[in-house]
């Protein structure tokens, strides 16, 4: 009797290791097949954060990843993470984005100085009046 609870015990933690040890195989075939089907063009993410796209596939251990426009590093293939949708903005889009904006903002920044110097135009001629009487 004293056996029982024992054998229980020990049939238990076989069948949670069995299904941890699945999960993990699991896991990890899952990975390997994200590190075989990488082409050029594909948006990935590093396990270190680093965002880029596989710019160079030809070896087996190691792939290309453009992290900035004309800036390519070589990396593990382990190293990748996960792929990561192509919706990042283009740099060279983003830049004429900004530079829009930039040209926006100062023609604003001009009007305002402009409509100053009208006011300022305005309010000197009546004190010039006053220091002449």
């Amino acid at each position: 009797m004293d056996l029982l609870p024992l054998l229980l015990m020990f049939g238990l933690l076989g069948v949670m290791m069995y299904f941890m040890s699945r999960r993990q195989r699991r896991t990890q075939e899952q990975q390997k097949q994200l590190q075989n089907s990488l082409s050029v063009g594909d948006r990935v993410m590093t396990t270190s954060g680093m965002y880029g796209t596989v710019c160079d596939t030809s070896s087996d251990t190691t792939i290309g990843i453009e992290i900035a426009p004309g800036l390519e590093t070589e990396w593990l293939r382990a190293a990748v993470r996960e792929k990561v949708s192509p919706d990042v903005e283009d740099d060279e889009d983003f830049v004429e984005d900004v530079d829009d904006e930039l040209d926006a903002v100062e023609d604003d920044l001009v009007d305002e100085d402009v409509q100053d110097t009208d006011n300022d135009r305005l309010d000197e001629p009546s004190l010039e009046s006053n220091k002449q009487k």
